[in-house]
């Protein structure tokens, strides 16, 4: 079968992206075909491209991780899927159940594996799950990175429910997922955002508080005083060290932090007394397993729930969606659509 693929080649970095045309042979046993339909980007995406999340990796890659797509066509011993299935990858092709361990940790879509920013390839049948089906592509195509890293955060490395507090950093991918399970979840959610704009979409998602950290330096405090003084139950950190100190003040006692991103950057000084002194949790969250991306596609089915798209780029236009979310102006992910 013949494919088109974006690939980063030569070099790292948006002018090494190329479009080349190849094949994909068929499938074999255990494997099925996906014709790829949407592909939605994550900033590991963007970092990958660029080469400052791997700069050892090998190229040419095809990257991205995100994708949702429906079988064409299926090899032996295959008997969960069938052809016309709409299905959605695993990032950790070989995280099934269980803790992480580096040999799970190994086998990642978009580095070091092939990535999904093409038409169409083959995947192991373990590799790949049924998508929601109140779900359209574009939805769909969300789920596998920042949608089970929300889920994983919340559910499966933690115990949020109902009546407690949940802080979102920002208005992208993971946070905005954060905001709708959290609700579905029954916690009362707070946001922070540089734009009020995107702090009204948030509270029209079901957030309870926005906090405009431009106009709001001090946001942790601010965080804790919109509960009481006591501090929120868990925060989705995504900005990373910059922001983390923040984060501490707006945790309460014995609170969790899910540190999940580094877009404030990967390094600042940082006190360790509060979280010996007021026993906080601090956990780093690395997307999730294929068992956590079931239970994530069956709670959104039960409570159809639709992931916010921000923009829709034509297959042929990668490059600008890549751009798109370098700016950082997006509410909620950016999706490719193969032809």
């Amino acid at each position: 079968m013949k494919t088109r693929s974006w690939k980063i080649q030569g070099s790292f970095g948006l002018d090494g992206l190329r479009l080349v045309e190849g094949e994909v042979e068929d499938p074999g046993p255990g494997e099925v075909q996906v014709a790829i339909r949407a592909v939605s980007l994550n900033y590991r995406d963007l970092m990958m491209v660029e080469g400052s999340y791997d700069p050892s990796q090998d190229l040419p890659l095809v990257p991205c991780s995100d994708a949702a797509g429906e079988v064409v066509a299926v090899g032996d011993e295959v008997e969960e899927l069938a052809v016309g299935d709409r299905v959605i990858p695993c990032f950790a092709q070989g995280w099934i159940a269980g803790r992480p361990t580096r040999p799970r940790l190994r086998r990642t879509l978009g580095g070091p594996l092939p990535g999904t920013l093409t038409d169409a390839r083959n995947f192991p049948v373990s590799g790949v799950v049924k998508a929601p089906e109140c779900l359209s592509w574009e939805e769909a195509a969300t789920l596998p990175c920042a949608g089970l890293t929300a889920w994983s955060a919340l559910t499966l490395e933690g115990d949020l429910g109902p009546g407690q507090t949940l802080l979102t950093l920002g208005t992208g991918g993971v946070s905005l997922f954060a905001l709708q399970l959290g609700r579905a979840l029954g916690a009362e959610v707070l946001v922070t955002s540089s734009s009020d704009e995107k702090l009204e979409r948030a509270r029209n998602l079901g957030a309870r508080h926005g906090i405009n950290y431009s106009t709001e330096s001090d946001w942790g405090r601010k965080a804790k005083e919109l509960t009481g003084g006591e501090g929120v139950d868990q925060v989705i950190e995504v900005g990373g060290a910059k922001t983390l100190r923040q984060s501490l003040q707006a945790v309460r006692i014995g609170g969790t932090i899910s540190v999940i991103g580094v877009l404030s950057g990967a390094e600042a000084p940082l006190s360790v007394v509060p979280i010996l002194m007021r026993r906080i949790r601090l956990q780093g969250i690395l997307v999730g397993h294929r068992d956590g991306l079931h239970s994530l596609v069956r709670a959104v089915d039960a409570r159809e729930i639709h992931p916010v798209v921000d923009r829709t780029f034509p297959f042929e236009e990668a490059p600008a969606a890549f751009e798109h979310v370098k700016e950082g102006k997006h509410f909620g992910k950016i999706v490719i659509r193969p032809d």
